[in-house]
């Protein structure tokens, strides 16, 4: 099956390499932090021919990408309802219309891959949401514009890593392929903010 090695090379892909005090992620899509080199004195992988250093975790960012991705479009749709300008109604429904293409495609890829991925948002992205939803107007396109410049500030770097550590090669590709549309996110957000 063209999927097998994917499944297996996911599966290997969330071992964890280190001992548990030293379990420290580079935190997907809530948070930053080093990538974590693996102890080289255990060998208990060895058979499996895994990397020695684990840069980051394929499975996490799955999860995490997934979440963020929810979280987007819960906030687009509040920029399309509550934002006072055309251009951050416009950016809301630009996160709603690209974050919607990458979740289809992320789910493809870890339902082929056998993985569940997040369909709702969990308590600590519905707060951000929820946070957003309380504002209008002026006020809220301010906070809104903010939110997105620091979360796809986070999200770029994100990808970047999984772009180039990634152990799993269609998850690297995703990263790789999704990172010019974040960026360009990025680049909307920073030019909102000069405005």
């Amino acid at each position: 099956m063209r999927y097998s090695r994917f499944l297996f090379v996911l599966a290997a892909a969330s071992l964890s390499f280190c001992p548990a005090s030293a379990l420290a992620q580079h935190g997907g899509a809530g948070g930053g932090g080093a990538p974590v080199s693996r102890d080289s004195t255990n060998t208990s992988n060895s058979n499996l021919n895994l990397p020695d250093v684990q840069k980051v975790d394929d499975r996490k960012f799955l999860q995490d990408a997934a979440m963020s991705g929810l979280t987007e479009v819960a906030l687009g749709k509040l920029a399309v309802d509550k934002g006072s300008s055309d251009a951050v109604k416009q950016f809301g429904q630009k996160m709603i219309d690209d974050h919607t293409k990458a979740n289809d495609e992320l789910k493809q890829l870890a339902t082929a891959g056998g993985m569940k991925i997040p369909d709702e948002l969990d308590a600590k992205h519905q707060s951000r949401v929820d946070k957003l939803a309380k504002l209008s107007g002026a006020e809220f396109d301010k906070a809104f514009i903010k939110d997105q410049q620091k979360y796809h500030q986070q999200n770029v770097r994100e990808f970047q890593d999984e772009a180039k550590y990634g152990a799993v090669p269609q998850v690297k590709d995703l990263a790789t392929k999704s990172l010019p549309t974040l960026e360009q996110h990025l680049e909307l957000a920073k030019n909102l903010s000069k405005k």
